[in-house]
């Protein structure tokens, strides 16, 4: 089954490597990217460089299999990407006229470099962390998905976080009932995203 620990410069492939296999409603994205960094840019890697307390890794003798990382302040986590991780980002791959009328996975993660969305306020309020899961096939089923979520949490709800939100593909019914069961409420239901939240109160 592996085990948890803190992720470390060590695990910054690894992790890349599970965002991108994991990177298609939980299924392998390798074929709708170009370029295989990009998910791991968008979605895994700033945690590694600017919340190091909440990054952590499930491993086995293959390497990592999968990760949970996440913000206890989700937008003194978004001044902090803004400051530091999408200025590096937007100068190595620039919005081009090309790169703003293309409508490919990676065109779109690009903009996303440029144009970052922001948590709403009223959601914030309630649920002001926020946390990412993934794991390979070969971790699942064995508890290393709720044991992270656990170590997470706790360490959130340690620091004196009120609440926690994510967010998931509308398709990927499997993860939904794995957030669900875990004690996770729908808090936002849009076509490309369901935000799911709990209250550590």
């Amino acid at each position: 089954m592996g085990r948890i620990r803190r992720a470390s410069a060590h695990d910054v492939s690894g992790v890349y490597r599970v965002c991108l296999l994991t990177g298609a409603a939980g299924g392998d994205a390798t074929d709708d990217h170009a370029n295989p960094d990009l998910l791991g840019h968008a979605y895994a890697g700033a945690y590694l460089a600017g919340e190091p307390e909440f990054a952590l890794v499930a491993v086995d003798e293959h390497g990592v299999g999968g990760y949970a990382v996440g913000a206890p302040d989700t937008r003194a986590f978004e001044t902090w990407m803004e400051q530091h991780w999408w200025p590096v980002l937007r100068e190595q791959y620039p919005l081009t006229p090309e790169m703003e009328s293309a409508d490919t996975p990676d065109a779109r993660l690009i903009r996303r470099f440029h144009r970052p969305p922001a948590a709403a306020d009223e959601l914030l309020a309630r649920f002001p962390a926020h946390l990412h899961i993934n794991l390979l096939e070969r971790s699942r089923g064995g508890g290393m998905g709720r044991a992270l979520i656990e170590a997470l949490t706790g360490a959130l709800r340690r620091h004196g976080c009120a609440g926690v939100h994510l967010g998931v593909a509308p398709e990927n019914e499997n993860a939904i009932g794995f957030y669900r069961r875990l004690g996770f409420e729908t808090l936002a239901s849009r076509p490309d995203e369901l935000v799911l939240g709990m209250r550590f109160e």
